[in-house]
């Protein structure tokens, strides 16, 4: 069962009486609001990673540092493209009615995106912990970070989506 919103009103409708092409619009719909939410996230991130290269202290910096911020742009970078690519996909795509293309395409991209856009908060993290505490300090603090996005964005899903398939009849 999922519901549908129909004039402002929210119907329960069960999966045999939705049509092919309804579901695939609406896992496109419910597939690009979602990304909204990583999208503009990703993208005020990014324009902070890029303001960073521009202070005064940014000179002074030990090459450790400027490798971890250049891997952390170029994260947060791929983060964007995968996470607004399902977006252009769609834009391209869906005239041609081509909906499930999108969907499968835009799944894979959303989850690369995560992906990275997981990769570019843990080296955010790492950057901060590194103006705190001394290296081994900060790299205790990624690893962790890394352990969080890892842990709620991935496993814990990947988890409950097996012990679901192990309780259906």
């Amino acid at each position: 069962m999922f519901q549908l919103a129909l004039s402002g009103y929210f119907c329960a409708v069960s999966e045999a009486e939705e049509s092919d092409q309804s579901r695939l619009a609406r896992n496109v719909n419910e597939l690009l609001q979602e990304l909204r939410v990583a999208q503009a996230g990703v993208q005020i991130l990014f324009g902070f990673l890029l303001s960073i290269a521009f202070t005064d202290k940014y000179a002074s910096i030990s090459g450790y540092v400027r490798v971890t911020h250049l891997a952390t742009v170029l994260c947060a970078a791929a983060a964007v493209a995968f996470l607004t690519a399902p977006a252009a996909w769609h834009r391209v795509l869906f005239r041609q009615g081509r909906r499930e293309e999108v969907v499968q395409a835009g799944n894979t991209f959303a989850l690369v995106g995560l992906a990275f856009l997981a990769l570019a908060m843990t080296g955010t993290v790492l950057l901060l912990a590194e103006v705190i505490l001394p290296t081994w300090g900060a790299i205790v603090v990624g690893v962790l970070a890394l352990l969080v996005f890892t842990g709620l964005w991935f496993a814990a899903p990947i988890s409950t989506k097996g012990a679901q398939y192990r309780k259906r009849p």
